[in-house]
C-alpha cells in the first residue's frame, strides 16, 4: 500500500456541500489499489467525513484562525513534508494559496479544480481575487473545471491554455439515486404530506448564493395567486444556513408556515428526493449542481436559475425549465406550469433520468479524474 501513490486534497472545510461530495464521492470511487488519499482541511470538519467508505484515508484539520493566519501556511508545509504526497490538489479559491505551500515543499506535481463561484464574486470578475489568482496559476501544473462555464472562464478572462484544463461533470450514484417505487410512503410533519399534496423541493446549503428566500416568496405569491389550487402545494427545503431562520420568518408573515417543512440538514437525501415531485434550485451561482444531478436520477424535473453549469445539466422542453436569477414571478410561474401539468411532470422526469444515466454516472467521472491523476504521475 505504501507503494501506492498517495493525493493530498487540500480544501477550505470538510462539511455538507456540492464540492465536498464530489470529493468524497470521488475518493469513495477510486480503486484503493490505485490511489491514496489525504484531506487537508485548512479550517475543520464536521460528521460529514463518515460518508467516506474507503479505509485509511487521513483527514487533517489546520484549524485557521479568524482573518490572516500567517501560522497556517507553516503548519501546512510541515503537514506536506511530513505526508510526502506524489500529488496535491487545492480546490476553489479558498485552498489555491496551498499551491504556493507545495512548491516550497517540494511537492511537483500539483492540480487545481474550480468547482464555482462565491456570492461576493458571481461572475468571477473581481479584480484583487484574479491577481491572486494569476500570480499563484503558473505555479499549477493542471487545472479541472467541473464545467464548461469554468473552463471557458478560465481560458478567456485568466488565460490560462486549453491543454492545461480537463473538464469533468460531477457524477451521481444512480443506484442510490433513483426514482420512487409505487406507493412509496411519505413520511414528516402531520398534515405535509397529503395523498394528494405536490411536493416541490430543494437540497442545498441554507446560505445567500442559494437565495432560498426567492425560493419562499415565489411558493408564497402562488399560493396568494391561487387560493384554491394551491392547497395540494408544499415546500420543503432540505439544509442549514445563515438563512433559514429567515425563510422561516417569511413563511410566518406570508400566512404559509402550515404548507412549508425545512427538516435541515439530514443524511437521508435520496428518500427525501423520493418524496418530491419537482425539484427547484434558485441559485444565484453554481458549477455544477450535484443536487441537480441527484435529483435528475431520481427520476425529477428540475426548475433552476439560468447560471453557471446549470444551463449545461437542465435542457428546457426535456427535462426541466430554467428562468432569471432573482426573478419572483418567473419562479413562481415555472413551478405553477408543472403544478397544473402532471404529464409533463411525469415524461420530463422520465427524461432527466435517461440522461443522467447516459451522460453523468459516477463511473464516468471517476475514470476522467484517474485519467488526469495517471497522465500527471506519468509526466
Amino acid at each position: 500500500m505504501q507503494n501506492t501513490p498517495l493525493i493530498a486534497h487540500v480544501i477550505h472545510r470538510l462539511g455538507v456541500g456540492g464540492l465536498e461530495n464530489g470529493l468524497v464521492n470521488l475518493i469513495n470511487s477510486i480503486p484503493s489499489s490505485r490511489y491514496r488519499h489525504a484531506i487537508i482541511c485548512l479550517e475543520g470538519y464536521t460528521d460529514f467525513r463518515n460518508r467516506i467508505t474507503q479505509d485509511n484515508i487521513k483527514i487533517i484539520a489546520l484549524n485557521k484562525r479568524e482573518g490572516y493566519d500567517l501560522k497556517l501556511y507553516l503548519r501546512l508545509f510541515s503537514v506536506l513534508r511530513e505526508l510526502k504526497p506524489d500529488i496535491i490538489h487545492t480546490r476553489n479559491l479558498a485552498a489555491l494559496e496551498a499551491q504556493l505551500i507545495a512548491a516550497a515543499a517540494r511537492i511537483k506535481k500539483r492540480v487545481h479544480s474550480e468547482h464555482g463561484r462565491d456570492i461576493m464574486d458571481l461572475k468571477g470578475e473581481n479584480f484583487k481575487y484574479n491577481m491572486l489568482r494569476r500570480v499563484i496559476y503558473p505555479f499549477v501544473g493542471h487545472f479541472i473545471t467541473v464545467s464548461k462555464d469554468l473552463e471557458s472562464w478560465l481560458t478567456c478572462l485568466l488565460n490560462v491554455s486549453p491543454e492545461r484544463i480537463s473538464q469533468i461533470y460531477n457524477g451521481v450514484d444512480n443506484r442510490r439515486f433513483s426514482p420512487s417505487i409505487t406507493n412509496y410512503c411519505r413520511q414528516g410533519p402531520k398534515g405535509f404530506f397529503t395523498d394528494d399534496a405536490f411536493i416541490i423541493g430543494s437540497v442545498g446549503r441554507m446560505e445567500a448564493v442559494k437565495d432560498y428566500p426567492n425560493l419562499v416568496r415565489a411558493f408564497s405569491l402562488i399560493l396568494k395567486n391561487n387560493p384554491e389550487t394551491g392547497k395540494r402545494l408544499r415546500l420543503m427545503i432540505v439544509g442549514d444556513g445563515s438563512t433559514r431562520n429567515e425563510c422561516l420568518d417569511m413563511a410566518r408573515e406570508a400566512g404559509v408556515a402550515d404548507f412549508v417543512w425545512f427538516p435541515g440538514e439530514r443524511s437521508d437525501i435520496s428518500e427525501l428526493m423520493r418524496m418530491m415531485d419537482l425539484f427547484v434550485l434558485p441559485s444565484l451561482a453554481e458549477g455544477i449542481s450535484n443536487t441537480i444531478l441527484e435529483a435528475m436520477s431520481c427520476g425529477l424535473p428540475v426548475v433552476a436559475t439560468r447560471v453557471g453549469g446549470n444551463t449545461e445539466l437542465v435542457d428546457e422542453k426535456s427535462t426541466g425549465k430554467l428562468v432569471a436569477s432573482g426573478n419572483t414571478v418567473e419562479l413562481a410561474s415555472a413551478i405553477l406550469d408543472y403544478y397544473m401539468t402532471p404529464e409533463l411532470v411525469r415524461l420530463q422526469g422520465i427524461s432527466a433520468r435517461q440522461k443522467v444515466e447516459s451522460e453523468f454516472s459516477m463511473k464516468a467521472m471517476t475514470n476522467n479524474y484517474l485519467g488526469v491523476y495517471d497522465q500527471i504521475m506519468s509526466m
